[in-house]
């Protein structure tokens, strides 16, 4: 978990530079669009490894 806030601090630069940056703030809010798709992945990925150990679990 460690890995997504890293992600979502990213995510928060992005948005908080479009909030700044009125020349740049498309390229900002797309850069912080890519950064929370990438959080939605990380917690899919980890959701999908806890299952994958409770199933192991069952299993055993």
């Amino acid at each position: 978990m460690k890995r997504l806030a890293e992600i979502r601090s990213q995510e928060f630069l992005c948005r908080e530079r479009a909030a700044l940056d009125s020349e740049r703030r498309l390229f900002w809010l797309a850069r912080a669009e890519e950064w929370e798709q990438r959080a939605l992945d990380e917690i899919a990925y980890h959701f999908r490894e806890c299952n994958l150990d409770l199933t192991e679990l069952a299993a055993a």
